[in-house]
Protein backbone atom coordinates (compact mmCIF):
# COMPACT_ATOMS: atom_id res chain seq x y z
CA UNK A 1 0.00 0.00 0.00
CA UNK A 2 1.15 3.54 -0.79
CA UNK A 3 1.45 6.31 1.56
CA UNK A 4 -1.75 8.05 0.31
CA UNK A 5 -3.65 4.14 1.03
CA UNK A 6 -2.89 4.75 4.61
CA UNK A 7 -4.05 7.96 4.63
CA UNK A 8 -7.51 7.00 3.13
CA UNK A 9 -10.23 8.47 5.25
CA UNK A 10 -12.70 5.12 5.94
CA UNK A 11 -16.20 5.34 4.28
CA UNK A 12 -18.56 4.80 7.09
CA UNK A 13 -22.01 4.63 7.80
CA UNK A 14 -24.64 4.51 11.13
CA UNK A 15 -24.22 0.83 10.92
CA UNK A 16 -20.49 1.47 12.70
CA UNK A 17 -22.83 1.87 16.04
CA UNK A 18 -23.74 -1.77 16.09
CA UNK A 19 -20.33 -2.90 16.74
CA UNK A 20 -20.35 -0.10 19.31
CA UNK A 21 -23.04 -1.36 20.68
CA UNK A 22 -21.99 -5.08 21.33
CA UNK A 23 -19.50 -4.70 23.17
CA UNK A 24 -21.77 -2.11 25.29
CA UNK A 25 -23.71 -5.50 26.02
CA UNK A 26 -21.45 -7.49 26.75
CA UNK A 27 -19.24 -4.65 29.01
CA UNK A 28 -22.87 -4.39 31.30
CA UNK A 29 -22.96 -8.00 31.94
CA UNK A 30 -19.43 -7.66 33.51
CA UNK A 31 -20.08 -4.65 34.71
CA UNK A 32 -19.29 -5.14 38.29
CA UNK A 33 -16.07 -6.56 37.34
CA UNK A 34 -14.75 -3.95 35.36
CA UNK A 35 -16.60 -0.93 37.65
CA UNK A 36 -13.66 -2.29 40.94
CA UNK A 37 -10.43 -1.07 39.13
CA UNK A 38 -11.34 2.64 38.08
CA UNK A 39 -13.00 2.88 42.06
CA UNK A 40 -9.97 1.58 43.68
CA UNK A 41 -7.15 2.96 41.46
CA UNK A 42 -7.36 6.59 42.38
CA UNK A 43 -7.98 5.78 46.30
CA UNK A 44 -4.62 3.34 46.04
CA UNK A 45 -2.77 6.16 44.56
CA UNK A 46 -3.83 9.11 46.38
CA UNK A 47 -3.42 7.13 50.00
CA UNK A 48 0.16 5.62 48.80
CA UNK A 49 1.82 8.90 46.71
CA UNK A 50 -0.52 11.44 47.67
CA UNK A 51 -0.88 11.49 51.62
CA UNK A 52 2.15 8.82 51.83
CA UNK A 53 5.03 10.36 49.72
CA UNK A 54 3.08 13.43 49.98
CA UNK A 55 4.08 13.97 53.49
CA UNK A 56 8.18 14.29 51.96
CA UNK A 57 6.76 16.33 48.85
CA UNK A 58 4.63 18.77 50.71
CA UNK A 59 3.57 20.75 47.56
CA UNK A 60 4.76 21.14 44.11
CA UNK A 61 4.23 25.19 42.34
CA UNK A 62 2.33 25.77 45.20
CA UNK A 63 0.06 22.89 44.53
CA UNK A 64 -0.44 20.20 47.38
CA UNK A 65 1.03 17.02 46.39
CA UNK A 66 -2.36 15.05 46.65
CA UNK A 67 -3.90 17.64 44.15
CA UNK A 68 -0.86 18.05 41.65
CA UNK A 69 -1.45 14.19 40.70
CA UNK A 70 -5.43 13.60 41.59
CA UNK A 71 -5.50 14.72 37.38
CA UNK A 72 -2.55 12.88 36.21
CA UNK A 73 -4.23 9.94 38.01
CA UNK A 74 -7.33 10.75 35.35
CA UNK A 75 -5.18 10.90 32.54
CA UNK A 76 -3.43 7.94 33.29
CA UNK A 77 -6.87 6.04 33.69
CA UNK A 78 -8.06 7.50 30.27
CA UNK A 79 -4.75 6.50 28.51
CA UNK A 80 -5.12 2.86 29.85
CA UNK A 81 -8.47 2.48 29.49
CA UNK A 82 -8.54 3.04 25.80
CA UNK A 83 -5.55 1.53 24.96
CA UNK A 84 -5.62 -1.83 26.54
CA UNK A 85 -9.52 -1.80 24.88
CA UNK A 86 -8.12 -1.88 21.02
CA UNK A 87 -4.82 -3.95 22.13
CA UNK A 88 -5.46 -7.10 24.15
CA UNK A 89 -9.06 -6.92 24.28
CA UNK A 90 -9.37 -5.97 20.40
CA UNK A 91 -6.68 -9.36 20.03
CA UNK A 92 -8.69 -11.57 22.01
CA UNK A 93 -12.16 -10.37 19.53
CA UNK A 94 -9.95 -10.97 16.34
CA UNK A 95 -8.36 -13.85 16.51
CA UNK A 96 -9.28 -15.81 19.72
CA UNK A 97 -12.82 -15.37 19.82
CA UNK A 98 -13.44 -14.84 16.34
CA UNK A 99 -15.92 -11.66 16.91
CA UNK A 100 -14.30 -9.69 14.14
CA UNK A 101 -15.13 -12.81 11.11
CA UNK A 102 -18.92 -12.65 12.82
CA UNK A 103 -19.06 -8.99 12.22
CA UNK A 104 -17.73 -8.99 8.47
CA UNK A 105 -20.02 -11.48 7.29
CA UNK A 106 -22.99 -9.20 8.37
CA UNK A 107 -22.93 -6.05 5.92
CA UNK A 108 -20.81 -4.05 8.23
CA UNK A 109 -17.62 -3.63 6.83
CA UNK A 110 -14.19 -3.94 7.99
CA UNK A 111 -13.73 -0.30 8.26
CA UNK A 112 -17.00 0.18 10.28
CA UNK A 113 -15.96 -2.76 12.70
CA UNK A 114 -12.19 -1.16 12.97
CA UNK A 115 -14.01 2.15 13.90
CA UNK A 116 -16.69 0.81 16.12
CA UNK A 117 -13.62 -0.89 18.03
CA UNK A 118 -12.47 2.72 18.44
CA UNK A 119 -15.58 4.42 19.58
CA UNK A 120 -15.62 1.82 22.12
CA UNK A 121 -12.36 2.18 23.49
CA UNK A 122 -13.18 6.21 23.67
CA UNK A 123 -16.38 4.81 25.68
CA UNK A 124 -14.05 2.77 27.77
CA UNK A 125 -12.33 5.94 29.21
CA UNK A 126 -14.83 8.01 29.92
CA UNK A 127 -16.84 5.53 31.64
CA UNK A 128 -13.35 5.05 33.80
CA UNK A 129 -13.52 9.03 33.82
CA UNK A 130 -17.31 9.04 34.75
CA UNK A 131 -15.96 6.42 38.09
CA UNK A 132 -12.91 7.85 39.11
CA UNK A 133 -13.89 11.57 39.11
CA UNK A 134 -16.02 11.00 42.43
CA UNK A 135 -13.99 9.48 44.09
CA UNK A 136 -11.48 12.24 43.42
CA UNK A 137 -14.04 14.53 44.72
CA UNK A 138 -14.98 13.40 47.96
CA UNK A 139 -10.82 13.36 48.78
CA UNK A 140 -11.42 16.88 47.84
CA UNK A 141 -8.35 17.16 45.11
CA UNK A 142 -10.53 18.24 42.10
CA UNK A 143 -12.28 21.77 41.92
CA UNK A 144 -16.23 21.70 40.67
CA UNK A 145 -17.99 22.26 39.00
CA UNK A 146 -15.55 22.67 36.05
CA UNK A 147 -13.72 18.89 36.42
CA UNK A 148 -16.88 17.95 34.93
CA UNK A 149 -15.21 19.07 31.57
CA UNK A 150 -13.15 16.55 31.82
CA UNK A 151 -15.81 14.04 30.83
CA UNK A 152 -16.35 15.33 27.17
CA UNK A 153 -12.35 15.57 27.45
CA UNK A 154 -12.11 11.65 28.29
CA UNK A 155 -13.65 10.89 24.62
CA UNK A 156 -11.37 13.10 23.02
CA UNK A 157 -8.12 11.68 24.95
CA UNK A 158 -9.46 8.47 24.95
CA UNK A 159 -10.36 8.30 21.01
CA UNK A 160 -6.40 9.26 20.53
CA UNK A 161 -5.43 6.37 22.61
CA UNK A 162 -7.08 3.59 21.30
CA UNK A 163 -6.57 4.78 17.27
CA UNK A 164 -2.87 4.50 18.99
CA UNK A 165 -3.94 1.10 20.31
CA UNK A 166 -5.52 -0.28 17.45
CA UNK A 167 -2.17 1.06 15.14
CA UNK A 168 -0.14 -1.46 17.49
CA UNK A 169 -2.57 -4.29 17.35
CA UNK A 170 -2.36 -4.29 13.81
CA UNK A 171 1.45 -4.32 13.48
CA UNK A 172 2.23 -6.81 15.79
CA UNK A 173 2.47 -10.86 14.66
CA UNK A 174 1.38 -12.11 18.24
CA UNK A 175 -0.68 -11.24 21.02
CA UNK A 176 2.63 -11.70 23.73
CA UNK A 177 4.20 -9.39 21.53
CA UNK A 178 1.47 -6.57 22.70
CA UNK A 179 4.35 -6.59 25.45
CA UNK A 180 6.47 -4.43 23.87
CA UNK A 181 4.37 -1.53 23.67
CA UNK A 182 3.12 -1.57 26.66
CA UNK A 183 6.37 -1.27 27.88
CA UNK A 184 8.25 0.67 25.83
CA UNK A 185 5.50 3.27 24.91
CA UNK A 186 3.08 3.10 27.99
CA UNK A 187 5.37 2.51 30.59
CA UNK A 188 7.62 5.68 29.72
CA UNK A 189 4.38 8.10 29.26
CA UNK A 190 3.61 6.74 32.79
CA UNK A 191 6.72 7.90 34.22
CA UNK A 192 7.80 11.03 31.92
CA UNK A 193 4.55 12.90 31.13
CA UNK A 194 4.32 15.17 34.26
CA UNK A 195 2.19 12.85 36.20
CA UNK A 196 4.50 12.47 39.44
CA UNK A 197 7.05 15.04 39.17
CA UNK A 198 7.12 18.24 37.04
CA UNK A 199 8.40 18.09 33.61
CA UNK A 200 10.59 20.87 34.60
CA UNK A 201 13.09 19.19 36.25
CA UNK A 202 14.20 16.76 33.39
CA UNK A 203 16.98 17.94 30.56
CA UNK A 204 16.18 19.97 27.97
CA UNK A 205 16.04 17.26 25.48
CA UNK A 206 13.55 15.36 27.21
CA UNK A 207 11.41 17.75 27.66
CA UNK A 208 10.97 18.38 24.43
CA UNK A 209 10.27 14.92 23.65
CA UNK A 210 7.94 14.67 26.50
CA UNK A 211 5.82 17.34 24.59
CA UNK A 212 6.34 16.65 20.84
CA UNK A 213 5.99 12.99 21.04
CA UNK A 214 4.04 11.48 24.42
CA UNK A 215 0.34 12.27 23.67
CA UNK A 216 -0.11 11.42 27.87
CA UNK A 217 1.85 14.63 28.32
CA UNK A 218 -0.67 16.89 27.07
CA UNK A 219 -3.79 14.52 28.59
CA UNK A 220 -1.90 15.56 32.01
CA UNK A 221 -1.98 18.84 31.05
CA UNK A 222 -5.60 19.46 29.95
CA UNK A 223 -6.35 17.29 33.20
CA UNK A 224 -4.36 19.17 35.41
CA UNK A 225 -5.44 22.98 33.76
CA UNK A 226 -9.35 22.02 34.26
CA UNK A 227 -9.05 20.05 37.60
CA UNK A 228 -7.40 22.71 39.27
CA UNK A 229 -8.81 25.64 37.62
CA UNK A 230 -5.84 26.94 35.88
CA UNK A 231 -6.96 26.88 32.55
CA UNK A 232 -4.04 29.12 30.91
CA UNK A 233 -4.03 29.46 26.47
CA UNK A 234 -1.58 26.75 26.40
CA UNK A 235 -4.70 24.37 27.15
CA UNK A 236 -5.88 25.26 23.27
CA UNK A 237 -2.28 23.85 22.13
CA UNK A 238 -2.42 20.68 23.48
CA UNK A 239 -6.30 20.24 22.64
CA UNK A 240 -5.31 21.08 19.09
CA UNK A 241 -2.34 18.09 19.62
CA UNK A 242 -4.35 15.94 21.00
CA UNK A 243 -7.14 16.31 17.97
CA UNK A 244 -4.97 16.62 15.00
CA UNK A 245 -2.88 13.69 16.33
CA UNK A 246 -6.13 11.25 17.20
CA UNK A 247 -7.36 11.92 13.64
CA UNK A 248 -4.34 10.86 12.21
CA UNK A 249 -4.04 7.73 14.20
CA UNK A 250 -7.46 7.24 13.56
CA UNK A 251 -6.91 6.80 9.75
CA UNK A 252 -4.07 4.86 9.85
CA UNK A 253 -5.41 2.62 12.31
CA UNK A 254 -8.43 1.68 10.01
CA UNK A 255 -6.58 1.41 7.20
CA UNK A 256 -3.69 -0.66 8.86
CA UNK A 257 -5.84 -3.55 10.61
CA UNK A 258 -7.49 -3.31 6.84
CA UNK A 259 -4.39 -4.21 5.00
CA UNK A 260 -3.99 -6.90 7.86
CA UNK A 261 -7.41 -8.28 7.76
CA UNK A 262 -7.82 -8.78 4.07
CA UNK A 263 -4.23 -10.63 3.31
Amino acid sequence: MSLAAYLRPPDLTRRTLRVWQRNWKVFVRTFKVNFLPPLLEPILYLLSLGYGLGLFVSNINGVPYPQYIAPALLAISIMNASFFETTYSSYVRMYFQKTFDAIIATPLSIEEVITGEILWGATRSLINASIMLPVLVLFRVVDLPISLLILPFALLAGFLFASLGMCFTALTPSIETLNLPAFLFITPMFLFSGTFFPLSILPGPLQVIAYAILPLTHAVLVCRMITLSQITPQILISLAWIAAVGAVAFVLAVNLMKKRLIV
